[in-house]
């Protein structure tokens, strides 16, 4: 678990780092920052749909993940949880974009996923250990735009990491090459609407298509399983 403790104190110390510096910025310089993080966030979206579609094997998988994982997200109220949960402490901000942003970013990367899979089946932390290069920098900008309140995103990603960390063992044969790929691409265009949502250009409850991220393990077993 040294990985995933190195990358949560980087969201830490970054998150801190970011949201002393946010009270000497003014407005205006406020309001780049956020363009700033809505465009890096859109490439990276960008960048990761580009290197996982031309991979994919089931050319329609994320499609229907999304659309599926929409309606079941949508039907729990998914973006409405979280924001009666953050009411209390953003007050009136758009900490919960932010932090729904930052959970994305965080969580939803290839390195995030094998890199506790690596740790605890060969003790290997480089991919955490890189993680945590990059995520602490992300933090930095994140809540040197949205605040403190970014920090809260290290809780969940300890969570998710610890997670994956305790289930390796069982989880590793499911964890093929194309599985990661159908992850990626469907990462990628939930941290891409979240890009489009901070630049004001669609408005888009990407909360709600969260649950698309659990079709890919399902539907990728069984039609392994088929031989299909």
């Amino acid at each position: 678990m040294i990985g995933t403790i190195a990358n949560t104190s980087t969201i830490l110390l970054g998150s801190l780092a970011g949201s002393t510096l946010r009270k000497g910025i003014g407005e205006k310089y406020k309001a780049i920052l956020m363009d700033a993080m809505g465009l890096a966030a859109s490439a990276l979206g960008i960048n990761s749909i580009v290197q996982a579609m031309p991979q994919s094997r089931y050319h329609v998988l994320f499609i229907v993940s999304l659309a599926l994982g929409g309606v079941i997200g949508t039907r729990l109220s998914l973006d409405t949880a979280f924001a009666r949960a953050l009411s209390r402490i953003s007050k009136g901000s758009d900490l919960a974009q932010g932090l729904s942003t930052a959970i994305l970013l965080y969580c939803a990367g290839t390195l995030s996923i094998l890199g506790p899979m690596q740790s605890a089946l060969m003790g290997d932390n480089t991919y955490l250990f890189t993680n945590a290069i990059l995520d602490g920098i992300t933090s930095i900008v994140l809540s040197s735009t949205f605040g403190l309140g970014i920090a809260l995103a290290a809780v969940v990603l300890f969570c998710w990491q610890g997670s994956i960390y305790l289930l390796a063992g069982l989880i590793q044969p499911f964890v093929t090459e194309s599985l990661m790929t159908e992850i990626s691409l469907i990462g990628g265009v939930l941290i891409l609407a979240s890009g489009l949502s901070i630049l004001g250009i669609k408005q888009i409850k990407t909360l709600n298509l969260l649950p698309a991220l659990a079709v890919p393990p399902v539907v990728v077993t069984v039609l392994t399983m088929l031989g299909i």
